[in-house]
């Protein structure tokens, strides 16, 4: 009997393993495409060692036209969507966290409803819009528009972490003099640093990936952000750089990359707060 069980332990494991290869590999191989691509003059769809080492996929891309203009339009769009969504969201969680009303379920439900609906069933109306007032082909306009949309979601989260900061800390701040605003800043956010983390990093990759958004909301080509630029390597009749696209996708990648290695300190730190209130 004691066989039998460790038999039937033995290939669960086995099978469970296989499934997280499985998962790796899915993970592993567009991964390894890119890489391997990226240094291969003869690149193609195929996942194979490149026909001998060269950096002239990178060469070709890295000019103010195709690389460098994109990505700073990147950086400021997406930049500047993020602040402005941390901003707002750390100012709409924090009366939905320290006070209660009885319209903060139906708010946080609306919420709720409103990160469901898909960007592409309100690109008309907005569209429309950002004609009406004078934001469309407008950088700031993308960025409203961006953290307009990201808003709904970043506030659940702040509040979440916002609910882990005791309370006892601002009313000994308030007893001091201190305004909701002044410990809300220097008492609240740099103690939930790592959900601020969470929520600033969330924010920025959710943007940077978006196509869809700029691509409507942007008509000059030099304002462009890189997710929209690198359709310019998909060419007509099916011909595709898959070289340059897979050089491209690399340095595209870095800005987010160094994000998460400058805060990642933040988010693997705790909120720690126990000894911090006396009972």
């Amino acid at each position: 009997m004691a066989l039998t069980l460790s038999s039937r332990h033995r290939s669960r494991r086995l099978a469970a393993d296989a499934g997280l290869l499985a998962v790796a590999a899915a993970f592993a191989l567009p991964l390894a495409w890119v890489v391997l691509s990226a240094l291969d003059p003869r690149a193609d769809l195929r996942v194979k060692a490149p026909d001998g080492l060269t950096l002239d996929n990178f060469d070709a891309i890295l000019t103010s036209e195709i690389t460098f203009t994109p990505l700073m339009n990147s950086l400021i769009l997406c930049g500047g969507a993020t602040l402005l969504t941390v901003g707002c969201a750390a100012l709409a969680a924090y009366p939905l966290s320290r006070f209660k009303s009885r319209l903060n379920r139906p708010f946080l439900l609306t919420i709720l409803f409103a990160t469901s609906l898909p960007i592409t069933a309100i690109m008309v109306p907005v569209y429309a819009l950002f004609v009406q007032v004078d934001l469309i082909d407008t950088m700031q306009g993308t960025i409203f528009f961006f953290a307009a949309s990201q808003l709904p979601f970043a506030i659940w989260l702040m509040k979440n972490f916002m609910d882990g900061v005791p309370k006892e800390l601002e009313e000994a701040a308030w007893t001091d003099g201190a305004s909701s605003l002044q410990s809300l800043i220097r008492i609240v956010l740099p103690l939930m640093g790592p959900g601020v983390a969470v929520v600033t990093v969330f924010s920025f990759v959710m943007m940077w990936g978006n196509f869809f958004v700029p691509f409507m909301l942007l008509l000059t080509p030099d304002r462009m952000p890189a997710a929209v630029s690198i359709n310019e390597f998909f060419g007509n009749r099916g011909m595709v750089a898959y070289g340059q696209l897979a050089a491209f996708s690399i340095v595209y990648s870095t800005p987010v990359i160094l994000l998460y290695v400058l805060i990642a300190r933040r988010l693997g730190g705790g909120f720690a707060l126990g000894g911090a209130v006396k009972g």
